[in-house]
């Protein structure tokens, strides 16, 4: 059976990766900023629009043999931190897309696919330069993306679970 699977890193600096038949597929989440209120403040949000369009293009003949991965928010402290508002809403338009799209969406701790590929890395800024190291070292054909991004996180998801 041909596999397909979808590894999402959540948010609008995240990144969205699709494994299958056809080869890999890595890019940034497609983004646009908004003008939001009088003060005139420019907020980024996910381009639900764009995001739909750059997966239904690569999965139309995948529907019924479909997994996809995306991380889980970031929840931060019982207060509602903006970094956790602004994480929920990524999530969200990654879910308002899925559904639309027919695709069934696991949301999955970063623990899970972070322990089997990159080891026992701790600390933020350690675990990105893993992620950037090992994206760059397994898939070398995406090497100058990851580096400019800075991690391979949307790429290891799928990866973990396309080989599971």
């Amino acid at each position: 059976m041909t596999r397909c699977t979808i590894g999402i890193d959540n948010g609008t600096t995240g990144t969205i990766a699709i494994l299958g038949p056809d080869g890999p597929f890595f890019d940034l989440i497609p983004t646009k900023e908004y003008l939001m209120g009088r003060a005139g403040k420019i907020v980024r949000r996910i381009d639900h629009a764009a995001l739909l369009d750059m997966i239904d293009s690569r999965i139309p003949a995948y529907r019924g043999e479909l997994s996809a991965y995306v991380e889980r928010p970031f929840t931060g402290s019982a207060m509602m931190s903006n970094t956790s508002v602004l994480s929920a809403r990524a999530h969200e338009a990654v879910l308002i897309v899925m559904v639309t799209l027919g695709i069934g969406l696991t949301t999955v701790d970063s623990k899970t696919w972070q322990v089997p590929i990159l080891g026992a890395v701790k600390g933020s800024a350690e675990l990105k330069k893993a992620s950037k190291l090992r994206g760059m070292a397994m898939y070398p054909a995406f090497a100058a993306q990851i580096k400019s991004h800075g991690d391979a996180d949307g790429l290891l998801i799928a990866h973990h679970f396309h080989n599971l």
